[in-house]
């Protein structure tokens, strides 16, 4: 079954209960999810304020940060990014905690807590077949959540960054945090999906052993 949604922005249409503590720089509650509900990469970021996107509604743009990743996503050919427009192409943009919040705060462990229904129904409804968390705080997560790996990861980014983990389902491919790039991490990153993408990078599940007939049925 494909999601057949023509919204890029919010395709399933969530409407999260954000507080209004944005402050006085934008009346926007929320950062919604950008790009193809039907992507094969899904770029999972922290939340607006260290990202951005509180001005624009869009992810990773309006900050230097998410600027420079959206900078190198082009370069490995997973948008289309001039500075300004962006086309997600098969590529899906989206924050674990979606909600805006004042400059200098960060969302509270509860407040991700309550938020990660959100995140979590629309990750699972996307079903990419590769993840890209972006920094710490989200590549913690997405390990835990969707992988059988933390056990034998120590989290320190530096190693991390566009290292192939394969999940449940997923392959992960952890990203450090533009913020603390250090020279070459960008073309690491670019060399990595570049060889993902010259490949069969897809993540298939036959579950035709759960139905009568002996054809197989494969979903991601």
């Amino acid at each position: 079954m494909r999601n057949v949604t023509r919204e890029t922005s919010n395709p399933f249409g969530m409407r999260p209960p954000c507080p209004c503590r944005c402050g006085d720089d934008t009346d926007r509650r929320a950062v919604f999810g950008y790009g193809d509900a039907n992507a094969d990469f899904h770029v999972v970021g922290d939340h607006p304020g260290v990202h951005g996107g509180a001005e624009t509604g869009v992810p990773f743009t309006g900050s230097p940060a998410g600027e420079r990743l959206l900078e190198t996503l082009d370069r490995a050919g997973l948008v289309d990014y001039d500075g300004d427009a962006i086309d997600p192409g098969r590529t899906y943009l989206s924050y674990r905690y979606l909600c805006c919040v004042p400059d200098g705060e960060t969302p509270t462990p509860g407040d991700y807590a309550e938020f990660e229904r959100f995140f979590d129904a629309e990750l699972r409804a996307i079903s990419a077949h590769v993840l890209l968390p972006v920094g710490e705080r989200a590549t913690r997560h997405v390990i835990e959540e969707y992988t059988a790996a933390a056990h034998r990861l120590t989290f320190d980014m530096d190693d991390l960054h566009a290292m192939e983990v394969r999940g449940r389902g997923f392959l992960v491919v952890p990203i450090a945090d533009p913020h603390g790039w250090e020279d070459g991490d960008d073309e690491r990153l670019v060399e990595t999906i570049e060889a993902l993408r010259a490949r069969d990078y897809e993540q298939m599940v036959d579950l035709g052993r759960f139905i009568p007939d002996a054809d197989p049925y494969f979903v991601r």
